[in-house]
């Protein structure tokens, strides 16, 4: 996989990656594989990313589906790539197509990396703080199940991301996200209030019935290898990639 920070991992057919920010040709503030298309880098330099992340993954770079995304809730179903069709503005992709890659991109939101290897089937969630609490993970368990998944035999995967100790917060967002999802209540290592994203994430997939999660230990805020929009502002995206045998 391209870049030492990166992180790969198979359960039963079913292969879950997160890039890191190293092994592409993206000049600064992007540098180097940013694989984000709507952040102001130079298109050839991501269209070159895209195809190294896909290539060093063993993946055909042109049947990786991406997505519009929007911090909403809502999840497309496919069955391949989009192709000259426009890209939809959703949160969340499910395929039953062994082979077909999914992937989702993310600067500190959680990136959820779903798979059902019994069933064939697999999700991408974005899940920003808006996201988590309009529910774009249950949504995609939910768009799962409905293929035929059984959240029992889900594998859950979550990637770098801002963690509950970095995400700082007002009080009053704190209580509004609380509210919905208690588990994302946290305080920042310097004792003000804070979200924790993943927690929130971690919490909705426990009552769901998926129980066999991993969650990485980055920190993109803390990490120099991965890129943090909270921390930069400008600066490029991370993916996550999830197919199936």
């Amino acid at each position: 996989m391209i870049g030492q920070r990166s992180a790969t991992s198979t359960v039963n057919g079913a292969h879950f990656a997160f890039t890191d920010r190293w092994g592409g040709v993206s000049a600064v503030p992007y540098e180097e594989l940013n694989l984000g298309g709507a952040v102001g880098d130079d298109p050839g330099a991501v269209r070159t990313n895209r195809e190294l992340a896909a290539k060093s993954l063993g993946l055909e770079p042109a049947r990786v589906v991406w997505m519009n995304q929007v911090h909403g809730a809502q999840v497309a179903v496919v069955d391949g790539p989009w192709g000259d069709r426009p890209v939809p503005e959703v949160d969340a992709v499910v395929t039953g197509r062994r082979g077909l890659a999914l992937a989702v991109l993310t600067a500190d939101c959680t990136p959820v990396l779903l798979a059902d290897p019994v069933a064939g089937i697999v999700a991408a969630a974005h899940a920003g703080r808006p996201g988590m609490v309009a529910g774009v993970v249950p949504a995609a368990v939910r768009a799962m199940t409905e293929l035929g998944a059984e959240p029992g035999r889900i594998v859950a995967r979550t990637g770098p991301a801002v963690c509950g100790r970095c995400y700082e917060v007002p009080e009053a967002m704190r209580a509004e996200v609380a509210a919905v999802e208690p588990a994302a209540y946290s305080e920042t290592s310097w004792g003000t209030p804070a979200v924790d994203v993943t927690a929130g994430v971690h919490a909705q997939l426990e009552r769901l019935g998926v129980h066999d999660r991993e969650q990485s230990p980055v920190c993109t805020i803390e990490s120099a290898d991965h890129f943090s929009y909270r921390r930069d502002r400008t600066t490029g995206r991370l993916a996550g990639y999830v197919w199936l045998d």
